[in-house]
């Protein structure tokens, strides 16, 4: 599957290094010299040096050799052909595998659909679309205790409001 993993932020110097806003938890594998990028204009580049300076990801690319030529290329998307179902742990789910799952009660009983996940610095949340609107069930194995890509299949335990409000 195609996914997004970067974009070109600004030139960084005079040969043709520019920022990268990272889209991906693998920018090691996705940059690494010799990969190949795709971009949004349905072009490829190819990474032929990688560094970070004060946090901040610079890539060279083949063919581009000065910052005139890096700064026609600002603001393009990259791309990567990733296989959304190769992970490195049972606990490691990528977006697009939850998208579409059905959110299923313990009881068996259809909650929703899941229709987002929203990354957040504490953790993710997962938008599910019920008969109710749109409620948010914080992504943590006490809330989402089985995960079920391969049949589509999420069990949630809603988050419920205890006491009443004054």
């Amino acid at each position: 599957m195609r996914l997004l993993v970067g974009r070109i932020g600004r030139a960084h110097g005079i040969l043709g290094e520019a920022t990268i806003e990272v889209r991906t938890d693998e920018p090691d594998r996705r940059f690494a010299i010799g990969a190949t990028v795709q971009t949004d204009s349905n072009g490829e580049l190819k990474v032929i040096s990688g560094r970070v300076h004060n946090g901040i990801l610079l890539l060279g690319f083949e063919g581009i050799t000065d910052r005139n030529s890096i700064e026609k290329l600002r603001n393009t998307l990259l791309y990567a052909d990733v296989d959304i179902n190769e992970t490195n742990d049972d606990d490691e789910y990528h977006v697009m595998q939850l998208i579409g799952c059905a959110a299923v009660l313990e009881s068996g009983e259809v909650f929703g659909e899941i229709t987002d996940v929203i990354n957040l610095p504490g953790q993710d949340l997962l938008a599910v679309k019920t008969t109710q609107g749109e409620q948010l069930i914080p992504f943590v194995h006490q809330l989402v205790p089985t995960v079920d890509v391969v049949n589509k299949k999420v069990v949630v335990i809603p988050p419920t409001i205890t006491g009443e409000m004054a």
